[in-house]
């Protein structure tokens, strides 16, 4: 090999070297950078769960708005995963209850977790959910199917050109150590 070469080999190693330890980094980095999102979107946002869950019912107004439901799963997951209504229509301020249905198509046990979103993206402030089987990781037996509820109350302060409001989640398999902390204990 030429002196030519091996140099060349040194610099392309120290290179691969370096955006590995670089890839290493910024994957550590990705958790605070995550909660920097959060706080400047709001989502995410473990305080404004909290302060949704003390939203309190208002006197209901006239005014109607249709509150769509929406799931959806990763290809690769087996999930069995729907809204037991495609729709809704509601009276601002006066709290409501949707269902979805999620079942586990596996022969093991596994824990999800439903990510919501909301559209359009300036009705998310209005919308507040005072119980939701996304605020916690749910852990399902082999073939396991259940029922999961939200419930909700959409602030009557919503502008008035909004009259449809989508609900939407998407059900992901939680990470281990998710997973791991939010198994059920022994069974006897």
């Amino acid at each position: 090999m030429s002196a030519s070469t091996d140099r060349q080999n040194r610099s392309l190693a120290r290179s691969l070297w370096v955006f590995a330890a670089g890839s290493f980094a910024f994957g550590f980095a990705l958790v605070p950078l995550y909660s920097v999102l959060c706080d400047v979107t709001g989502y995410g946002d473990r305080t404004k769960l909290a302060q949704a869950s003390d939203f309190a019912e208002t006197a209901p107004t006239n005014r109607t708005v249709t509150v769509e439901f929406v799931s959806a799963s990763p290809a690769y997951g087996d999930w069995e995963f729907r809204p037991e209504l495609g729709n809704l229509k509601v009276h601002p301020g006066r709290l409501y209850e949707a269902k979805f249905y999620a079942r586990n198509l596996r022969s093991t046990e596994v824990t999800a977790q439903a990510i919501p979103s909301i559209a359009p993206l300036n009705a998310v402030q209005y919308f507040h959910k005072t119980e939701c089987f996304c605020f916690t990781p749910q852990h399902f037996d082999a073939r396991e199917g259940r029922d999961m509820t939200v419930r909700f109350i959409v602030d009557p302060k919503l502008p008035s050109n909004i009259d449809r409001v989508t609900l939407a989640y998407s059900m992901f398999d939680a990470p281990q150590k998710v997973a791991a902390q939010s198994a059920p204990g022994p069974r006897s």
